[in-house]
């Protein structure tokens, strides 16, 4: 995925204030952010690998981000932030309900009034899903995609055995999670170059606000 650069960047160059990535990996999308903004990205993630790789990926670029090892459901920031963004469908990685919710409750607690949340996530089609149960693929490593329809979920098991997993949610219950944290919505787009989302888009790419007036997230 590469689309959506462009698409956090322009969010983070409107930021009036700090900016922060949920889930920043091997910094993909924090280093353009950092570069185009001239800002010091905070750039959370729960694997030291991962962190390792934005580190060096930082240096070679000649920029600079505050990389830390966290986990998202217990986000916090010592400075409130103007924009936490999470691209590349990585709150799908957070298997329940409650994990989800916990996330948005930091993640709003952490927002500036009127400061952005923005994420993108599958709109995933069960059709598609069930078809591709029990495929083979090679790339980016051999793997078999299971799918788990209890759960709403697909698994990518490799080879030696571990398992990587994404569990979906509706539309109804992205919102669900912007209301319950206090967060207002200000957009959701079928895809990052801001088109209208219908019934045949296959991405939800949303923008939240933590309303300016009174109303406040839980834990705030």
């Amino acid at each position: 995925m590469t689309a959506d650069i462009a698409f956090y960047v322009g969010l983070a160059r409107q930021a009036d204030g700090p900016v922060a990535e949920l889930a920043v990996g091997d910094g993909r999308v924090a280093i353009p952010v950092a570069r185009a903004t001239g800002r010091q990205v905070v750039g959370v993630d729960a694997s030291p690998a991962m962190l390792a790789r934005a580190r060096a990926r930082a240096t070679a670029a000649g920029v600079v981000l505050d990389l830390r090892a966290g986990d998202m459901r217990e986000f916090a920031l010592d400075e409130p932030a103007a924009l936490v963004y999470c691209p590349f469908r990585s709150l799908q990685h957070l298997p329940t309900w409650a994990d989800r919710r916990r996330t948005f409750e930091r993640v709003a607690a952490a927002l500036l009034p009127g400061g952005r949340f923005a994420w993108n996530a599958l709109a995933f089609d069960h059709h598609l899903a069930a078809r591709a149960d029990g495929a083979r693929g090679e790339t980016p490593v051999p793997h078999t995609i299971r799918y788990a329809v209890g759960d709403n979920r697909i698994d990518l098991v490799l080879d030696d055995g571990s398992t990587s997993s994404s569990w979906w949610a509706t539309k109804n219950e992205w919102l669900g999670l912007i209301d319950v944290a206090g967060l207002e919505l200000e957009a959701l787009y079928g895809g990052f170059a801001g088109e209208p989302f219908t019934e045949d888009s296959r991405e939800y790419v949303f923008v939240a606000r933590r309303p300016t007036g009174t109303r406040r997230s839980p834990g705030a």
